[in-house]
């Protein structure tokens, strides 16, 4: 099995944006209908995790 430390590296950031994406209700459950607001959503969402910062290890 062929292993790549890039990808997977890669792979475990995306999982953990998501997971601290889901933590805002209106991602997790989808509250908007169309496709465009939750995407604009979302992105607000992750320009907010951005600004935070990784306040776990602060």
């Amino acid at each position: 099995m062929c292993f790549s430390r890039f990808l997977y590296k890669a792979r475990n950031l995306v999982e953990r944006f998501f997971n601290k994406a889901k933590q805002f209700r209106r991602i997790a459950t989808r509250y908007d209908k169309l496709a465009e607001n939750y995407l604009a959503a979302l992105k607000l969402v992750s320009t907010r995790i951005w600004l935070r910062g990784d306040e776990s290890t602060s």
